[in-house]
């Protein structure tokens, strides 16, 4: 499987489990939590008010 932003943030850390410190960096702190199992990782962006070209390309992964 392709991870890209409208990947689950559960998918990104489990196809890269090296991406939570990175998620982490962000001020994503509740990388367990119920939320994180559906919500894609360009929701999470928006909510936390990360640009998503920035997060992207921190995580190495490609915005569709």
């Amino acid at each position: 499987m392709s991870i890209t932003v409208d990947s689950t943030i559960m998918e990104l850390i489990q196809a890269k489990p090296e991406s939570a410190a990175i998620l982490q960096n962000f001020g994503m702190g509740c990388l367990g939590c119920a939320i994180a199992h559906n919500e894609t990782i360009r929701e999470a962006a928006v909510v936390h008010g990360i640009p998503l070209e920035e997060l992207a390309s921190a995580l190495g992964i490609a915005i569709e």
